[in-house]
């Protein structure tokens, strides 16, 4: 393949951003930092910046999940986003969704390519992604994601390809690009196991849509974790002792089962702990993102495969990829988030998943997505395409926050993204409630016995005890006094004496 001789206009990223007008519908590539948009969204918040218009630049923002500086906090600092979907993490534009300036839509990631392919988003004027290298009949060598790219390329009206000089052009191999048909044309997707490949290396583009291409050479930008703590660990050794535990008991097959882990400190401790424990076999990843802890497993042989959207490592891991890129293709590959997130294939692959939660409730309701019912913290993401799905869904959370002030495990969630019917694990670093197979009443006792902290399991048993009738027995007058006090007092700590 002959890359990056090709005709279309190579502009610099003011140019670029120029043909971006306020009221359009624009889609960004990439998938969380990895693969974001680095230049032409940047260079559109300056120009607002600097236009003295009476009218306000307001433009519709569609990603994968999450984006960099470059693009949400960028268009944010300029009030340039009207409407934005289906996750996000920016501080600044979280402020802006819950002071109601920008409308967004939280939803599971698998469920945006169907509504953006039968028209139910609207349309996309203008799509920008980054690529590795071009070429001029429109192939693409995507970068460290891949996400909602092949679909938002197609669909789009224009695009705007950012070749980034900092990922090479002997990335090709490394990606998996496959779209699903809509209905009725949708096939079953031969995915049987996390290493295999169903599409093509390569992406596929209109070439009489590339309006612009804009050089940059810009390393990916990701959120840095925190060092796993002490809870974090511990929650990650139980972990590993329950799956231990369930694998002895014949639920998990001796071979193992693949894993899917979100992002963060406790999927970080969990990555350490299951790569270091010797009683597991080697095993596979099937995930939409992977961290720097499984990159370790596949160096030390203890993770055989990954298959994830994006790469959320630190430059230095990305670099070793890159380093070592023969052997990565063979131990790595790269989709759109529709076939990671794919209910289909998580549910064939018999995913053992692990993702976090903001709260959990004594009834097996988790929120994942909202502080005291209202404010947004990022939002939901791909969490509820595996709880639902997974062969064993596992919810992670510490059993107290803010220093102790609050407790994770509540008698009611104050929002609720995963119901009772999704949810089968809850663990802490008190310990695992395994409500599989259990009723309201049972469960509950379950999670306020081994996940809640001793300083709140007195509140919670009262309330469950003196709940009123009914098959659940909860008590809707006193469901949300926990979140009453939180926000009167800044503390669910019942007062002494109480």
């Amino acid at each position: 393949m002959h890359f990056n001789n090709f005709p279309f206009p190579t502009v610099s990223p003011e140019e670029a951003a120029s043909f971006i007008r306020s009221g359009q519908t624009i889609a960004v590539g990439g998938f969380t930092a990895a693969g974001s948009v680095k230049a032409v969204t940047r260079a559109l918040a300056e120009r607002i910046r600097g236009e003295k218009s009476k009218e306000p630049f307001r433009i519709r923002v569609l990603a994968g999940a999450s984006t960099d500086a470059n693009v949400d906090d960028a268009l944010a600092e300029v009030g340039a986003i009207s409407y934005r979907i289906p996750y996000q993490s920016s501080g600044l534009l979280r402020k802006q969704i819950n002071e109601r300036s920008v409308e967004f839509v939280d939803m599971h990631l698998s469920s945006m390519m169907p509504l953006l392919k039968c028209g139910a988003l609207g349309t996309i004027d203008i799509a920008i992604f980054e690529a590795a290298a071009l070429s001029r009949k429109g192939h693409v060598l995507l970068t460290s994601a891949v996400g909602p790219v092949p679909t938002f390329a197609r669909m789009a009206r224009s695009i705007i390809v950012e070749i980034n000089a900092y990922h090479p052009d002997s990335l090709e191999g490394l990606h998996d690009i496959y779209e699903l048909a809509p209905p009725p044309h949708m096939r079953e997707v031969p995915i049987y196991r996390a290493s295999d490949r169903i599409g093509a290396t390569l992406m596929r583009v209109d070439p009489a849509k590339i309006i612009a291409v804009v050089r940059t050479n810009v390393p990916d930008t990701p959120v840095p974790f925190q060092p796993v703590d002490a809870t974090s660990r511990q929650i990650g050794e139980n972990i590993v002792q329950f799956l231990l535990e369930e694998r002895l008991a014949g639920r998990i097959p001796k071979t193992f089962l693949p894993l899917q882990a979100g992002v963060g400190n406790v999927s970080n401790a969990l990555m350490g702990a299951l790569c270091a424990d010797r009683a597991f076999p080697p095993f596979d990843m099937y995930s939409e993102v992977l961290q720097d802890t499984v990159f370790d497993g596949i160096e030390s042989g203890r993770i055989r495969f990954a298959s994830s959207a994006g790469l959320a490592v630190s430059p230095a891991v990305l670099r070793h990829i890159y380093d070592h890129l023969p052997t990565y293709r063979k131990k790595l590959v790269l989709r759109p988030q529709e076939i990671t997130n794919h209910p289909e294939i998580i549910r064939r692959l018999g995913l053992i998943g692990i993702n976090t939660a903001l709260e959990v409730d004594i009834w097996g309701n988790v929120n994942s997505t909202h502080v005291c019912g209202s404010h947004l913290i990022n939002g939901i993401g791909g969490s509820g395409d595996f709880a639902r799905n997974c062969y064993i869904s596992i919810f992670a959370t510490p059993s107290t926050a803010k220093g102790g002030a609050i407790s994770c495990i509540v008698p009611l969630c104050s929002h609720v993204d995963h119901t009772e019917h999704d949810t089968q694990i809850f663990v802490t670093e008190r310990g695992v409630a395994d409500l599989r197979g259990r009723g309201p009443r049972e469960r509950a006792r379950l999670i306020i016995d081994r996940c809640a902290h001793p300083d709140f399991q007195p509140l919670l048993r009262d309330y469950l005890d003196k709940g009123a009738e009914g098959r659940v027995g909860l008590d809707i007058r006193k469901a949300f006094d926990v979140h009453s006090a939180y926000r009167e007092k800044g503390t669910m700590r019942p007062a002494e004496g109480t």
